[in-house]
This record gives structure tokens, sequence and C-alpha cells, in this order.
């Protein structure tokens, strides 16, 4: 026998709207882009169910509404028992199901296969996930009608409606704002904070002038931020240069300024000027002007790879802008870090273009993420057209970059939304893990750019349309890094891909939102075009600085 409690809080459910959840549920196991942590495929079904099952309930709040037939309570009382039965079906096969969808995309990401999703468990969290919503759903109802109630006895019945709906959606977005959403991101600033001033035990400052931090440097070790210490830390030696090249090489050059280095964003971005015409930096063959991502960090294996291609005759610059993560950024404050880029920018280019053209090293931007939004809009075209800079390396573009999408949506129509042609390739050139860099028809100009970028990142490409339609990635033929078994659903594939920016990097390197050296190195070489490099000196140097193995 069912206990009477349940029955009663199962009779108060909407069996339309149960069914409607479930089959929202179901398809929430079915496989994205990259492999999706337990927790987050938790999340993921219990907000799925929920929104199904508010999706079910409007739609019996409009057959109510235009006054349509229901049938008596006996066969409506069978019917939502019939509904419910078919849902617990469709669950179960599903939960079933669900090792098997995710494991495809570990398969096309050389993954371990999944040791198992614990169906039961993921199921029975996910339903306490939905009561939960529901509780808070029920309870912006009552007091909805409560508020609807107090102001019927001043007002007439539907302007109380609307004046009490309008109430309770107003108090609960002042809660949501006021305590979860603040309160969540403070902690998050506080946590990255305190995280970004540590130093740990392993690094101490280095020595030589070309970095900053050092004995000659105008910005404090301290300063420079937990980011910016493993930036500067993780620069080749001389020694490792030499080993590999078999002769002596230049010292690169790096520069980063943290946020506490000074107050204002101007002052931050002189200082990282100052501090890179100290260090020598517009005296080498390369000048890099680097965005970081939101909390600070420079994806080692994008400097790295350009420094080794140049034999070390390079000059990077950075300033950090933020602590928290790219993706919670991004989905809170897309603006951060625009105009520190802008402000660093500028203050570079300023310098570098008043220089001789015979001697000024040739500049480039680059970023990952957020650094790669923050890069392109760091450029106003009409401000340098008349002395362009050589080029950028932008890898992992954000959806929300408004350069790239106009560029992928004009692209050539025989290209696949995931690896655009642009125009004739002299210009701009998309790239992934097969390196798709070659020549084309006139070939390179004097300016060139290339987006690294997986079909599997979600970060690039999460579309807020595909909540009603399908994107156009999806098309045959797809990214040699999304699964087959990836399909389009209504509702559901935009509340999938939104879950993915959040384990973006729970894909393995080369894959996801983790870009790999290897790939950089090819991207850099189209960029840059270093002298003395044949194919077998780069796979030696794949070999030697690379990080996917053999």
């Amino acid at each position: 026998m069912i206990p009477r409690p349940l029955l009663r809080l199962w009779s108060t459910f909407c069996g339309s709207g149960l069914l409607l959840g479930t089959l929202l549920f179901a398809v929430s196991l079915t496989p994205s882009l990259v492999p999706r942590p337990f927790a987050l495929q938790v999340v993921l079904s219990g907000v799925a169910l929920a929104a199904g099952y508010g999706v079910g309930v409007c739609g019996r709040w409009l057959w109510d509404f235009m006054e349509l037939p229901h049938l008596p309570r006996r066969p409506r009382r069978y019917l939502k028992l019939a509904w419910t039965l078919i849902s617990l079906g469709i669950a179960v096969v599903f939960l079933a199901r669900a090792a098997t969808w995710q494991n495809s995309i570990r398969d096309l990401m050389a993954m371990e296969p999944a040791g198992g999703t614990r169906p039961i468990m993921l199921g029975l969290l996910a339903l306490l996930l939905f009561v939960f919503i529901i509780a808070v759903a029920r309870c912006f109802r009552f007091i909805a009608r409560r508020l609807t109630r107090g102001l019927n006895r001043f007002v007439p019945r539907r302007i109380s409606i609307v004046m009490g709906s309008t109430g309770a959606l107003i108090l609960f977005w002042l809660v949501v704002e006021g305590m979860a959403t603040r309160l969540i991101l403070n902690t998050f600033e506080t946590s990255f904070q305190q995280l970004d001033a540590l130093v740990e035990s392993e690094q101490d400052p280095p020595q030589s002038p070309t970095l900053a931090g050092s004995p000659d440097s105008l910005i404090d070790w301290q300063d420079l931020g937990r980011q910016g210490r493993r930036f500067v830390s993780g620069v080749p030696t001389p020694a490792e240069l030499e080993e590999f090249f078999g002769e002596e090489s230049a010292e690169p050059v790096r520069v980063y300024v943290g946020l506490n280095a000074a107050e204002t964003i101007a002052e931050r971005a002189d200082l990282a000027l100052q501090e890179l015409i100290r260090a020598g930096g517009f005296e080498r063959e390369v000048l890099v002007v680097a965005t970081p991502t939101g909390t600070g960090w420079i994806d080692p294996g994008s400097i790295n790879s350009v420094e080794y291609l140049h034999r070390g005759d390079v000059a990077s610059v950075a300033v950090q802008y933020s602590y928290l993560p790219s993706w919670l950024t991004l989905m809170t404050r897309p603006e951060y870090g625009a105009e520190t880029a802008r402000r660093l920018f500028e203050a570079v280019y300023g310098h570098w273009s008043g220089l001789d053209e015979a001697e000024r090293p040739r500049l480039y931007l680059q970023g990952l993420s957020l650094g790669a939004l923050n890069s392109e809009r760091s450029v106003d075209i009409w401000d340098i057209v008349a002395d362009p800079i050589h080029g950028a390396l932008w890898s992992g573009p954000p959806f929300r970059s408004a350069t790239w999408r106009w560029i992928t949506d004009n692209r050539t129509p025989d290209s696949p939304a995931w690896l655009p042609a642009f125009r004739d390739g002299s210009v701009i050139r998309f790239t992934n893990q097969d390196s798709t860099l070659a020549p084309v028809q006139r070939g390179w100009g004097p300016l060139r750019i290339v987006y690294l970028q997986y079909a599997s990142d979600p970060i690039t490409f999460f579309e807020p349309q595909s909540f009603y339609r399908e994107p156009e990635w999806m098309a045959e033929p797809r990214g040699p890094d999304v699964s087959e078994h990836l399909r389009w659903y209504p509702i559901i594939t935009f509340m999938q891909l939104a879950a993915d920016i959040a384990g973006a990097e729970s894909a393995p390197i080369g894959y996801g939102h983790t870009y790999a050296t290897e790939h950089y190195i090819d991207g850099w070489r189209a960029v840059s075009n270093p002298q003395g490099w044949d194919d077998a000196a780069i796979r030696r140097l794949k070999a030697a600085i690379g990080d996917l193995g053999d």
C-alpha cells in the first residue's frame, strides 16, 4: 500500500506536467558537447524535470482558461495514473542508457569509459531538486494569492491579480538578486582574491631583468598576483632554449601587472607600459599583448609556443582585470575586462606606433576564452588602419564575441559553422585539432588573424537561440569531436549547452575548452611566420613542449 501522505502529495501534481517533465528529464541524459560530471548532471536533470512540469502546468491553465471540457473525475484519475506509470518507465529506460551516451563523448576524446552514472542515485537526487524547485514555485504562488486577496479589497479583481503577481515577482527577484546572486558572487570573488594572493612555496622571485617581479622590476613580486607569478615563473630559461636549439638564444621578456599593483585601470596600463620599456620589450622581434582569462590566467602553451618559434626573441605583456573564472564572468559580467584590455592596447600601441618601423617589433594580440573576447574589443580598426598591427591568435572565442559571430555568419556557404572559411582566407582563418591552416587562394596578407576553436567547446558554441531552433554547427558534417548521438531538442539543448559551459574544462587537453600547446604552435606558425621551421622541426618542437603525448 502507498502511504496516504504520498497519495495526497501525488494528487496535487499535474499529470500532463509530470509526463512532459519526465520527457525533458529523459532527454537531458543524452550527450551534448563535453562529458558531464555527476553533480552537474543532477542539477541539469532536476531543472529539466521542473521546467517540463512548469510547461505542462501552464498548458493545463490555458486549457482551463479557454473553458475547454474535462474528463469526469474517475477517468481523469486513471489517466493521471497511466501517465505516472508511463513517466516512470521512460525515466528508467533513459537512466539505463545514460552511461552509454556519456561514453560516446568519452570515446571521441580518448577518455576511459565512465565507471557508471549511478542511475538510481541520479534519479533520486534529481527528484529531490525537482521537489525543492516546485516548493519554491508554490511559495511564490501562495504569496501572489495573498497579495491579490489583500489588493482585491481596494481594486478590481483582474487589476489585483496583475498587481499581486507583479509584487510577488519583485519580492522574489530582490531575494535572488540581493541575497543569492550577490552572496554567491561575493563569495566567489573573496575566495579567488585570497587564492590570488597565495604565493606557492616553490616560486621564488625571478632574477632576470627581463621579467616582472625581479629586483630590477617596477612591480613587486607580491603584486603580480598568483596567476601573474605563474606566468612569469613559466618562462623558458636560456638553458632550456639553448638545449633545444643547440645554440644561444634570446631570453624572453614577460611583463604582468596584477590587480593590486595599482589603484586604477589607467595606472595599471601605464605601469605595464613602463615595465615593458624597462625590460626591453620593444627591442624584441615579436611583441604580444596578451589578455588573460577571468581569473588572470594565461595559458602557458599560448605563450611558450610563440617564444620557442621565435627562439626566445619575444616580449609579452598582460594586465589582470578579475579574480572570477571566465565562465562565471561571462554569464554574469560579460563587460568585465574590456576597458582594461583597451587601455593596455592603447598604451602599448601608442608607444609602438611612434617607433621606427624598421626597428620596432611585430605586434600581435592573443587571448583565450574571455581573454579572446576582450582582446577583440581592445582594438578599433579605424584607429589602426593607417598603421596596422600584424595579427592575432584568439582561442576558444566566447559565443558573445560580436566579431567572431559576424565572421561565422558570413562564412563561405560550403564551410561548416564549426570551422568556417572566410572569403579568400588572406586575413582570417579558423583551425582546430587537425590544423587546417594550409595556404588557400592568394595566401596570407600582411595582417593575419587565426581563431583556434574546437567543435566540442561549449564556451564558443553555446547559442541562446538553441532554446527554440537547432544550431547550425549541429548540421552534417559535424566536428570530429562531437558525438553522433547529440540531437537537438527544444528547451533541453539550451539547458545542456548552458550546463556544458560550467563543465567546459572537464574535457581532456585538446577538446572542449582545454586547448593544447601543439595547436597553439600551428596557430602561431601561421600568424607570425617564424623563419627556419619546416614540418620536421615543428614535430620536434611539439614533442618537446607539447602536452598531448604520442
